[in-house]
């Protein structure tokens, strides 16, 4: 065995404490939610829906996707083995993973969500992951959405006081006791007969609706600067 394969499987095994100590540290996060009633009532309207996020802030939303794990929201994680690690640890939060990006099996990782979305109504979709760019939403989002008829939700998450890390989209760590807003943005619907002109219309305007939610949300909790 190599050393690379050493540290994954010792990475593998650690898991469980990982996840013990993730929720701890997310016990500590003070959570505010706004508009929740908007997903419920998606739920209930339409059937399925797609929760739409930034990469760099699905670390602070975690804290609050646990209270839907009775749903068993799908999440799409990579085929690297980086993305074995975070598949197992999506399932200690209740949610199920389906292996793909928009790089690297997603096709395949698109045929298979649909079919657990025949169980399973919520999928959490990380919509510039997971190399980026920042803040540039993919056409899987929209995609997904026009195969499957579910309804996209952007949600805006934010927090008054976090860490900065030096990866490609500056990923939010919130510190201890620190203040969290999730806020669920308004349903976006795509027809399944949608044109291209009006599909690139719709991934533009959830990305702006993201941006914008986002610097908002930002500037109120105090950052002199969008994140």
């Amino acid at each position: 065995m190599g050393l690379r394969q050493f540290r994954y499987q010792l990475l593998y095994r650690l898991i469980p404490l990982f996840y013990y100590f993730l929720r701890c540290y997310l016990y500590f996060l003070r959570i505010r939610v706004v508009g929740e009633e908007v997903a419920l009532g998606c739920l209930a309207d339409y059937g399925r829906l797609i929760v739409g996020v930034w990469h760099q802030r699905f670390l602070p939303a975690l804290a609050y996707v646990t209270k839907f794990r009775h749903f068993e929201p799908i999440v799409m994680i990579s085929q690297s083995k980086d993305g074995e690690l975070a598949a197992r640890f999506a399932k200690r939060l209740g949610l199920i993973p389906v292996r793909g990006s928009s790089t690297m099996g997603g096709t395949t990782a698109l045929v298979a969500i649909l079919k657990a979305m025949e169980k399973n109504p919520a999928v959490i979709h990380i919509v510039d992951g997971p190399t980026g760019p920042k803040g540039i939403v993919k056409t899987g989002l929209i995609s997904m959405a026009q195969v499957s008829g579910a309804v996209i939700l952007p949600v805006i998450v934010s927090v008054n006081k976090a860490w900065i890390m030096g990866s490609w989209d500056a990923f939010l760590v919130p510190k201890p006791f620190s203040e969290v807003t999730i806020e669920w943005g308004q349903p976006v619907v795509v027809p399944r007969d949608i044109d291209p002109a009006r599909f690139e219309e719709l991934r533009k305007e959830i990305e702006k609706s993201l941006s914008e939610g986002h610097a908002e949300a930002d500037l109120s909790l105090g950052w002199k600067h969008p994140l």
